[in-house]
């Protein structure tokens, strides 16, 4: 696998101090934020100075029970291709349900959400993985969530679910460790056997970020300094085996460049005392535990090779539908939890995906909060109680601005004017012409129509 070195992701908010720093060897970019054609200059101007720019995706839901979408597939492939990238990277998560397969409406879950650890999922994600590689022009990498939340009745642990992915379609693994201490503190799982039982023979990087705990919670927040734990997790596995690359996550709450300066140096400290640590293992030929999650009676298998499970049918797809459908719908549609659920943890993350959703609007369509002030928040997370998303952010911002129009939800009549002229410039086909002569005409038409 190419080295890629020490990188931090790329976010608009930082970009000046990006191409500044020291010692960057390489970014990562959201995929779904860049336009092909309209590159940031400051992207373009890391390419020119031979920074590995890396597409890091959120959209394509590789395992979601439907198959990936074409467009999804072919817009992540010319953003790999715009940016000259090595690789393309996306999660192991469902991010959307409903649909033809359950005969219900289609939910959008603004989040990535964790698969449940069956067979049945893992014949449907190997699946998925495969016609994504198929339509890429780069290898594929995917990463490990965190989770608020485990799935009853699973049948692996993450890092057997990992190894039988990565063994099955060859896949490369991008490992979260702040995504290991999450899961730690949420559910439980010890980051060492993880580590223990992950293929990192497979692994293409490796991710590091901050969060928060609450009452027992661990939020994986991007938006915080990274703690000691994930640290300490990232050392081991730099003890087991050299990181290609490492990277550094920050969504939100930027701080000035010296701090972030300051934690890539604890990253790379981090790493290095790994790397310190392997050192004597090798000379003593110390083990490093296993590296096998199955049954090594097995032996190894190629990547591709159907013969152990085969693809997953219809009917596979279909029962894993109903179960991701049920869930998405309790989280975000008010519908009872389905069986088996931590109802108290699923209401911790029912919250998260309205919190998250109604900040995300506000980036998309910056208008609404200015034009509504301090009700913009409590008016789109009680609007988000009952209307669950549909389609994407933009959409979802023109939606709750038109219920708040319809239900005249908007008292104050200036607030009100100015939605509803937000609403009409973005609502049609194209936006509506403010020369005088157009304007006078839907002056015109507004009265006569009243008449």
């Amino acid at each position: 696998m190419r080295r890629l070195g020490t990188g931090i992701g790329w976010r608009p908010e930082i970009a000046d101090a990006v191409e500044r720093m020291p010692g960057i060897d390489w970014v990562e970019v959201v995929a779904e934020n860049v336009c092909p054609g309209h590159l940031p200059d400051s992207l373009r101007r890391l390419g020119e100075r031979g920074v590995t720019v890396v597409p890091h995706g959120v959209s394509l839901g590789l395992g979601g029970a439907d198959r990936p979408d074409e467009g999804r597939l072919r817009a992540l492939a010319e953003r790999a291709e715009a940016l000259g990238s090595p690789l393309v990277t996306e999660h192991i998560a469902f991010v959307r349900a409903g649909g033809p397969l359950t005969a219900s409406p289609h939910l959008e879950a603004g989040h990535l959400l964790p698969v449940p650890r069956t067979r049945d999922a893992l014949d449907v994600l190997c699946e998925n993985v495969r016609i994504a590689q198929d339509a890429l022009p780069v290898p594929l990498a995917v990463e490990n969530i965190a989770a608020l939340f485990s799935w009853p009745g699973e049948e692996m642990t993450e890092g057997q679910f990992l190894y039988e992915l990565a063994d099955r379609t060859g896949v490369r693994l991008l490992i979260d460790v702040a995504n290991l201490h999450t899961n730690h503190v949420n559910r439980g799982e010890d980051p060492a056997k993880a580590l223990a039982e992950l293929p990192l023979e497979a692994l293409a990087y490796v991710h590091v970020a901050g969060g928060y705990e609450r009452d027992g919670v661990w939020h994986d927040s991007h938006a915080h300094p990274v703690p000691r734990p994930v640290l300490d997790i990232l050392t081991e596995l730099a003890a087991q085996v050299s990181p290609p690359g490492v990277l550094l996550e920050r969504d939100e709450n930027f701080p000035e460049p010296a701090e972030l300066e300051r934690e890539l140096a604890s990253v790379r400290e981090a790493v290095e005392r790994g790397g310190a640590v392997a050192e004597p293992r090798q000379a003593g030929n110390e083990p490093d535990g296993p590296r096998r999650a199955g049954n090594e009676s097995d032996g190894p298998r190629q990547a591709g090779n159907e013969s152990v499970r085969g693809a997953a049918g219809e009917v596979t797809r279909q029962r894993l539908a109903l179960a991701q459908t049920a869930l998405l719908s309790a989280l975000v549609a008010g519908t009872p939890a389905p069986e088996g659920f931590d109802r108290a943890r699923l209401g911790v993350q029912s919250r998260a995906l309205a919190a998250k959703r109604a900040g995300v609007v506000a980036k998309v369509a910056p208008e609404l909060p200015e034009i509504l002030g301090d009700l913009y928040r409590p008016a789109f997370l009680a609007y988000a109680n009952t209307h669950p998303m549909t389609a994407g952010y933009r959409h979802d911002a023109l939606a709750f601005a038109a219920h708040l129009l319809r239900e005249r939800r908007v008292h104050d009549p200036v607030a009100h004017r100015e939605l509803r002229e937000w609403w009409l410039d973005r609502s049609g086909p194209e936006p509506r012409s403010h020369r005088p002569a157009a304007r006078l005409a839907r002056a015109t038409r507004r009265v006569l129509l009243r008449r």
